[in-house]
């Protein structure tokens, strides 16, 4: 049997394709206050700044490729049985030809029932107001909001368990609950985490960092498991 390699994977591996980071130094996402773009609230109050918002981030995202590194994550399947466990919403890992992607805070390229959350659509064109499901509710972004429940934590834990290799890639592991999946693996398993930021690995045995950004960081650490299998 392939051993299992577990990837999380955060903005910084889809930086380097153009798209912009969760949060800048100034607090600021994308010019705009997250409180106003990202809560249930913020749907309630504004509902047409947080479709805007969104519809701009879509169009984005269809405008940007794979990079390097998602493109070496695919090549561990060569030799690994490969899961990508992903706080990004876009489709990078998707398109660049990755069989097991799970999304933690929801999808992009996806829209949802107000009414019934699971039903969700493909969805690539701008979403507005009176665009609606099957029930005839409005649809929202498919997106997870600050303060709301995570859907696929448990999931996400279960398959962070059952790690051989852990590789943590693009994220400072700062956003909670995603950032405590990596306590889920044994401390025996090999955990790399691959960022510049060397992020903190707090009470988390048997890690080596990479302190490069994630195209030439994974592209080194691919190489060396690819050998090693």
């Amino acid at each position: 049997m392939k051993k299992r390699i577990v990837v999380l994977s955060g903005a910084g591996i889809s930086a380097e394709s153009g798209i912009k980071t969760f949060r800048d130094s100034d607090g600021l996402w994308e010019n705009y206050r997250i409180e106003d773009v990202a809560t249930y609230d913020a749907w309630l109050r504004n509902r047409t700044l947080v479709l805007d918002f969104y519809n701009q981030r879509r169009r984005q995202l269809l405008a940007c490729v794979p990079n390097e590194a998602h493109f070496q994550l695919v090549r561990l399947e060569e030799k690994y049985d490969v899961h990508i466990v992903t706080q990004n919403v876009d489709d990078l890992h998707e398109r660049a030809g990755s069989a097991n992607v799970l999304h933690l805070h929801g999808e992009l390229l996806k829209v949802r029932s107000t009414k019934d959350e699971t039903i969700v659509y493909d969805w690539k064109s701008d979403l507005k107001e009176g665009d609606v499901c099957a029930l005839g509710s409005q649809l929202r972004p498919h997106i997870v909001w600050f303060g709301e429940q995570v859907p696929m934590l448990e999931r996400a834990a279960e398959i962070v368990a059952k790690a051989d290799i852990l590789i943590v890639v693009g994220t400072s592991l700062v956003v909670y609950p995603a950032a405590g999946l990596v306590h889920y693996t044994d401390f025996a398993v090999p955990k790399y985490v691959v960022d510049p930021g060397r992020p903190s690995m707090a009470a988390v045995q048997n890690v080596t960092y990479i302190e490069e950004k994630a195209t030439t960081g994974i592209s080194r650490l691919v190489k060396e498991l690819l050998e090693e299998a």
